[in-house]
């Protein structure tokens, strides 16, 4: 009897120099999106599991929303033992779209305010 390999294939990461800019706007459009990346941003790299992410989604939902990511070039994923850990993609994604990543990342006015 063969013995199944419990490994999961590694993540395809997508460079933010392949990314059109309305690749990486309607990725960052997401209310969870936008939540998983401000999380990351306030993280130390690595340092964040894929399920440590106060997000109201479940468990097929996330990996669908981390694969946007990495498709937009904003997340960097890779297992550690059974943990997959993520990076924001901070340095790279600036290069390729200076001033983006600071606008989404500013905190929200409170409501009424501009």
């Amino acid at each position: 009897m063969a013995e199944r390999g419990s490994h999961r294939a590694a993540p395809e990461h997508t460079h933010p120099d392949e990314v059109p800019v309305l690749t990486a706007l309607a990725a960052l459009a997401d209310p969870v999106r936008l939540q998983i990346v401000r999380e990351l941003a306030g993280s130390t790299e690595w340092s964040r599991a894929c399920g440590s992410f106060d997000v109201p989604v479940g468990k097929a939902a996330l990996s669908h929303h981390f694969a946007v990511l990495r498709g937009a070039g904003l997340v960097e994923q890779r297992d550690e033992g059974p943990r997959r850990v993520n990076r924001l993609r901070r340095r790279e994604f600036e290069a390729r779209f200076p001033g983006l990543l600071a606008l989404v990342l500013r905190p929200e006015p409170p409501r009424g305010q501009p």
